[in-house]
């Protein structure tokens, strides 16, 4: 009886077991596949819910159902006009084809290094096949000219393709490459480019001459406007100095003038005025042209002998 009872209990256990392990959940962000003996069976089980499954016989294989990464390793690339750059990519793909793509890759790390030669490979192609400008640049927008010398400097050369079309071509011919494998490229984009160190540092020597030039530029024009100001300056330094002695020379000429109207209005009364002027003059001529060790000669007919000897 005990023997018995036991032997019943493990056996209910089991089928408790056997029909809980018949059913698994599928949330929103899975989707499944059943397989028997490592071959898939029915169709892949894509809605969220409770699934049925052949316990032991049968295993679900799980994959998701959201947008997955991919993100490129940085590789040396050629372009058309040979110019060496890395370029460094990221895309995202979703599995579409459960079934699929159990059947081709059977996991995400399979589909994820058959990412990597599939678009590695397209991005190659596609650059090799484009010259630099058409990959970094998308389109032929005039550049804005801030200040006037940057409108010989700043002369874009035209494009032909753009980089968007061709991360439209390569996300294109890798779609068409991934359609047998259960999964879609949803988008894809170059994230970083850059020169291998020795193009950079050309470059990088090319920019600095560039901006040498500039500066040199700048320089030449402050020089050009610094010797303007300084011949404004000069200019009319002399013209307020021209105007400042003109005019000093007629308030002096007026000034003589009215002096000598008053001298003349002074000394002009009688005879007696006359020789006293004539005698001031003649005196002032007289402190002014000699000194102490002066020695002169003169005639007796001179007025300045008459009155030097008139003061003896």
């Amino acid at each position: 009886m005990r023997t018995s009872r036991i032997i019943y209990l493990v056996l209910a256990f089991v089928a408790v077991t056997l029909v809980f392990s018949s059913f698994f959940v599928l949330d929103e962000t899975q989707q499944a596949i059943v397989t028997q003996f490592g071959k898939p069976v029915g169709e892949p089980r894509t809605q969220p819910g409770l699934n049925f499954r052949i316990p032991i016989v049968q295993k679900v294989q799980f994959f998701d159902k959201r947008f997955l990464e991919w993100d490129g390793d940085a590789n040396q690339v050629p372009t058309k006009d040979k110019k060496f750059i890395f370029v460094d990519t990221y895309a995202r793909w979703q599995i579409t084809n459960p079934l699929q793509f159990f059947i081709r890759l059977r996991d995400e790390r399979s589909g994820q290094s058959r990412l990597d030669d599939i678009l590695d490979g397209e991005t190659r192609n596609a650059i090799a096949s484009h010259e630099l400008l058409d990959i970094v640049r998308s389109s032929n927008r005039e550049p804005e000219v801030s200040e006037e010398y940057m409108e010989d400097l700043e002369v874009l050369e035209k494009i032909t393709v753009g980089r968007e079309k061709i991360e439209a071509l390569i996300l294109q011919r890798a779609n068409e490459r991934t359609a047998d494998l259960g999964i879609r490229i949803l988008d894809f984009r170059f994230k970083r480019m850059n020169y291998v160190d020795e193009v950079r540092n050309r470059v990088y020597d090319r920019m600095k001459s560039e901006r040498d030039r500039i500066a040199d530029q700048f320089r030449s024009e402050g020089q050009g406007e610094a010797r303007k100001i300084q011949g404004n300056k000069e200019r009319d330094l002399a013209k307020i100095q021209s105007e400042a002695v003109r005019e000093s020379e007629q308030i002096r000429g007026r000034a003589d003038a009215e002096a000598t109207s008053i001298y003349a209005a002074a000394y002009n009364r009688n005879a007696q005025t006359k020789e006293l002027y004539s005698f001031l003059k003649s005196m002032e001529t007289l402190e002014k042209s000699f000194d102490e060790q002066t020695s002169i000669v003169v005639s007796t007919d001179s007025e300045l002998f008459r009155y030097l000897k008139r003061a003896n």
